[in-house]
């Protein structure tokens, strides 16, 4: 009795001793920056170079490929209802350390290339207009959309990517429809989570354009700390100017560059005639710029680290 007595007391000891080190490396870690979470020094300026759009079209994937060989594109998410996602499937397939998302579809914005979804019609009526087709317009498909038969249908787009062998690393949604109300977005981060994924969440976002997301996230989720896009209203002869200011005046963080590559050609002509915004030779200058030797030197000369939606993943969830 008296051995038992003790060896409690030694035990009762141990834990009293450990446990303000314990507390103390969970405080560390969480005092620590982004940057130093992901293994770099805490005033690192880090970037995600992300290509929007993969399965879409032979031209995007044929573009996005080619520039994920220079290295300077290093991350990108596939549009799992469009016709030419076996060939991207096939790409993942054989390179398996590739970072790609899905970028969950519940739009089809082009005049004369239409997709629908991938559960059958009947059970995600809401989802589509009198043709049969997704909306055309992120607003008009989430003022419409059930809730649950959006979730519904992303998750079937989930489970087809896997089914073709595409182990996605993240989340984001086409056209931002997902994140156009509260009830989209919190199906979103919810099936993030339960699938392990990180969702694109920008910090920018937290007061202006979504006040309820602070109520929505938890202390493990990542955020981006600045996002860039290019808009309309920038001029094809100012296309580089943005992006090199962009570039020369990112902050210390975690920043995201959202592109859209294809090639300048008779398919992607096709495809966004009458639809010159995000068309065929906007998405060319895109490829021009983001695989060009003056943006390599950009990076190089202002020591701005690339980093994946993989390596996030790994950080958030441990996969």
């Amino acid at each position: 009795m008296l051995k038992l007595c003790v060896g409690l007391m030694l035990a009762a000891m141990i834990a009293v001793s450990l446990a303000p080190l314990s507390i103390a490396k969970t405080d560390s870690v969480q005092n620590k920056s982004l940057a130093e979470r992901l293994g770099y020094a805490a005033d690192a300026k880090l970037l995600i170079v992300h290509a929007d759009d993969l399965g879409m079209a032979h031209s995007v994937n044929n573009a996005t490929i080619q520039a994920f060989a220079t290295g300077l594109v290093n991350s990108g998410s596939i549009m799992i209802p469009c016709s030419w996602v076996p060939e991207i499937a096939e790409f993942a397939r054989s390179n398996p350390r590739a970072d790609l998302g899905l970028h969950l579809t519940l739009t089809s914005e082009w005049k004369n290339y239409r997709w629908g979804p991938v559960l059958p019609r009947d059970r995600v009526a809401s989802l589509l207009d009198d043709r049969g087709y997704f909306y055309l317009t992120e607003s008009v498909a989430a003022s419409n959309a059930n809730v649950k038969e959006a979730e519904m249908e992303i998750r079937a787009q989930i489970d087809q990517a896997r089914k073709l062998g595409i182990q996605p690393t993240h989340l984001d949604s086409h056209m931002g429809t997902m994140y156009q109300n509260k009830e989209l977005f919190e199906t979103l981060i919810r099936v993030g989570r339960e699938n392990k994924l990180p969702v694109r969440i920008s910090r920018e976002w937290l007061s202006n354009r979504m006040p309820y997301l602070p109520s929505l996230l938890k202390p493990d989720d990542v955020l981006v700390d600045h996002m860039i896009s290019i808009e309309p209203t920038v001029t094809a002869e100012g296309w580089s100017k943005f992006y090199t200011d962009e570039i020369k005046n990112l902050k210390p963080g975690l920043s995201e560059i959202i592109v859209h590559l294809a090639h300048d050609d008779a398919e992607m002509q096709a495809m966004s005639a009458d639809h010159p915004d995000w068309g065929s030779a906007w998405r060319q200058r895109d490829f021009d710029f983001f695989t060009s030797e003056a943006f390599r030197e950009l990076l190089k000369t202002h020591n701005i680290k690339l980093v994946s939606w993989r390596d996030i993943r790994k950080l958030q969830y441990g996969q």
